[in-house]
């Protein structure tokens, strides 16, 4: 199957089987949908979601959070994964986002990378999400599936991935198409134990061929 006939398969399936894909973390502004998906990396947003709720409460706005100190974050943060350096991460971001950008995330990308805790893929979430950025923020779960499937090759960095992903995919499905590989990933493209059977996109899926 040739790659072109692969991505046109894969995304009509999507369009008319999941025409509404969103982030499953929650939030109310940029500021905690950036603190969200901070804290995420390689955590579950299900853990996330049980713990920003206290931590909202506590620092709702930037001011409050660069005010805090590490330890009263860790505080809040202690059960999601390596909390000692996103407390640190937050607290910094905090501040840096109080002191260079008057407490508001900045639309940028690249400005957003500067800010401490913020990589690529945190900084192309935000920015697809709230602003509807043509970008393609690449996790874990869209590095793992779009291999598998067959919509990337020989993609070893997930800089790499998302080249291939924003050259192949309509740039105006970017931010929802992000959306339909994680989801894909999380619940039916599974690590372990792919669910085949169930899969909607079998038809053009590289691995389900062989």
């Amino acid at each position: 199957m040739r790659t072109k006939e692969r991505y046109e398969g894969i995304i009509g399936w999507f369009s008319e089987n999941m025409p509404v894909a969103e982030s499953e973390l929650n939030f109310e502004n940029t500021f905690q949908l950036l603190v969200a998906v901070i804290l995420s990396a390689q955590c579950t947003d299900k853990r996330v979601n049980m713990t920003t709720p206290a931590l909202f409460e506590a620092f709702p706005t930037p001011q409050a959070l660069a005010g805090a100190t590490v330890e009263q974050v860790y505080s809040y943060i202690r059960s999601i994964s390596y909390p000692n350096n996103k407390a640190k991460n937050l607290v910094a971001m905090a501040r840096m986002l109080c002191e260079e950008f008057e407490g508001e995330v900045p639309s940028d990308i690249d400005s957003m990378m500067r800010l401490p805790g913020v990589g690529r893929k945190t900084a192309n979430v935000v920015g697809a999400v709230v602003w509807g950025k043509e970008v393609m923020p690449v996790d874990t779960h869209v590095f793992r599936v779009s291999a598998r499937i067959g919509l990337t090759k020989d993609a070893k960095t997930p800089r790499q991935t998302e080249l291939q992903l924003e050259k192949n995919i309509p740039s105006h499905l970017l931010p929802i198409a992000h959306h339909w590989l994680i989801l894909h990933g999380r619940y039916i493209c599974t690590a372990r134990k792919p669910k085949c059977n169930e899969c909607g996109i079998a038809a053009w899926c590289k691995s389900y061929e062989k």
